[in-house]
């Protein structure tokens, strides 16, 4: 394995972790690294909370994307608690062991933000520094816009910040696509994507979490037409699991997702437009802390985007980016995919701008 010391660092724990489903408050140690699973109350939900790391050291907030948990950064937080680091890591509202809100608007974009800074304030730190990866990064992006006290610097992973535009996201995307199959869209249709993954989490999260080069077998629906049907069957089934994930980790989202349903995560997807429609006062504004962005070299969200083309489109927003970082041979789930180099990566910014 690419991450063979950091991995052994979570290994131990992993058969621990994955009894505790449920937000049930639990300690878990692995080779001296100690994680507590909270229930923390901030911003009118409960949110289950990764906690590790001596008290007083400078505060990280790990935010996860979809549909990832707080475990996503199993490989960041031993790394980070060794250098010092006091981290935490939310399960997002939505998703794990944390409160799903039923209502839509509920996971607006300024909500969201405001659980991450209501976190800060939880455990007592004037700042913090905040890692964000997939829809992660995109609620970080804007809870460093619309708390720019609480934040000292910032490491994006995958999305890179996009300035508001002039036409609304889904209509741009569904004059794009039109009756093609295009997941986003999909996830417009009122319960339709979630009682797919629902019917079967493994199914979906085994075809999602995969690396550029993991084997699969055809897909079953090669038809791109929306009507031709839903996601699941439109993902080849890898023949194996990449090596970054084991068949435990595995199980523990299959175990989280079988009792938090995806609904939560979903619902973030659904307010693309809501959000579009209500951040007009974010129109030219500007990132001053330091930033560095990171992605896997073949993650499909970058579309094939290279480090001078991300950087230009930065620069927009991003007074003082540091960095462009296109880890080779990585896909989306690049802190998992190459953790060792990820890590690295990571703390050099950290004491570049903590120093």
């Amino acid at each position: 394995m690419r991450f063979t010391k950091i991995g052994s660092l979570i290994m131990g724990a992993a058969a621990l972790v994955l009894a505790s489903c449920s937000t049930t408050p639990v300690t878990e140690t692995s080779n001296g690294t100690a994680i507590e699973l909270t229930d923390v109350q901030v911003n009118g939900v409960e949110l289950r909370v990764a906690e590790a790391g001596p008290e007083g050291g400078p505060l990280i907030v790990f935010v996860h994307g979809w549909p990832e948990l707080w475990y996503s950064w199993r490989y960041q937080i031993p790394a980070l608690v060794e250098a010092g680091y006091h981290v935490i890591a939310p399960d997002m509202r939505g998703y794990g062991g944390s409160d799903a809100p039923a209502d839509v608007e509920a996971y607006r974009i300024q909500t969201l933000a405001n659980d991450v800074a209501g976190l800060v304030d939880h455990y007592g730190y004037e700042q913090a520094t905040i890692v964000g990866h997939d829809w992660g990064a995109v609620v970080s992006w804007y809870s460093v816009l619309f708390h720019p006290e609480k934040f000292d610097a910032l490491v994006a992973m995958s999305v890179p910040y996009s300035p508001r535009g002039d036409v609304s996201p889904i209509d741009r995307m569904r004059a794009g696509f039109g009756e093609n199959f295009y997941y986003i869209l999909y996830f417009q249709e009122p319960g339709v994507a979630e009682a797919e993954f629902d019917a079967d989490p493994r199914g979906i999260l085994q075809r999602l979490y995969a690396s550029p080069e993991t084997p699969r077998i055809p897909p079953e629906i090669q038809d791109p037409h929306r009507s031709a049907g839903g996601w699941t069957q439109r993902l080849g089934q890898p023949t194996e699991l990449p090596d970054w994930l084991s068949e435990s980790d595995l199980q523990y989202y299959v175990d989280n997702f079988t009792e938090s349903g995806f609904r939560g995560g979903i619902n973030y997807y659904r307010n693309f437009d809501r959000n579009w429609e209500t951040t007009g006062e974010l129109d030219g504004a500007q990132i001053d802390i330091p930033v560095v962005f990171l992605a896997g070299e073949q993650d499909v969200v970058i579309g094939g985007a290279n480090a001078e083309q991300l950087r230009a489109g930065l620069e927009r927003t991003v007074r003082d980016l540091r960095d462009v970082h296109l880890i080779e041979g990585a896909g989306h789930w690049v802190q998992q995919e190459e953790a060792d180099q990820v890590n690295a990566l990571i703390l050099d910014f950290l004491s570049e701008v903590h120093d």
